[in-house]
């Protein structure tokens, strides 16, 4: 019977610990068909705070390719883009745009985006009050307008 040492199980996890890099990922970015139509200042911030999970623009930092991570990042990035993704967002109709606007504005209004766990490694993402503000009166003007009307 092998008899469990520090060294074994350290051997053990370095073994798991890069067997698990053979594990693919898909980390890609769709071509950019056509991006959202918002005033300068909004597009901004959406790129700062919002493309890396909700675009086809995803910059795919260095622990990104590292897993365990890896698995979580990409799996965060596809659920992102399946919710809401700027890059696809003029195939939309206008009802949908406007349902995906007022999930912008609850999610803003909640303190639920970007995702506490994005800001550790992505500070800058922090959304300061003036850019809730001005997120949440591009969201409430809905699709149907100019969207730079107010601006």
């Amino acid at each position: 019977m092998l008899r469990l040492t520090p060294v074994r199980v350290a051997a053990a996890i370095l073994v798991a610990a890069v067997a698990a890099q053979l594990v693919p990922v898909h980390r890609d970015n769709p071509p950019v068909r056509m991006e959202v139509a918002a005033p300068a200042d909004v597009r901004a911030i959406l790129e700062r705070s919002c493309y890396d999970c909700h675009s086809n623009r995803t910059r795919w930092p260095w622990y990104s390719r590292v897993a365990p991570v890896s698995w979580l990042v990409a799996s965060d990035v596809h659920k992102g883009r399946k919710e809401i993704n700027f890059s696809e967002w003029p195939m939309f109709d206008f009802k949908e745009q406007d349902h995906l606007l007022e999930q912008v504005d609850k999610q803003i209004t909640r303190g639920k985006m970007p995702l506490p766990v994005y800001l550790i490694m992505h500070g800058d993402a922090q959304l300061r009050p003036a850019d809730r503000e001005k997120l949440l009166a591009w969201a409430r003007s809905g699709s149907g307008g100019d969207p730079t009307e107010g601006y």
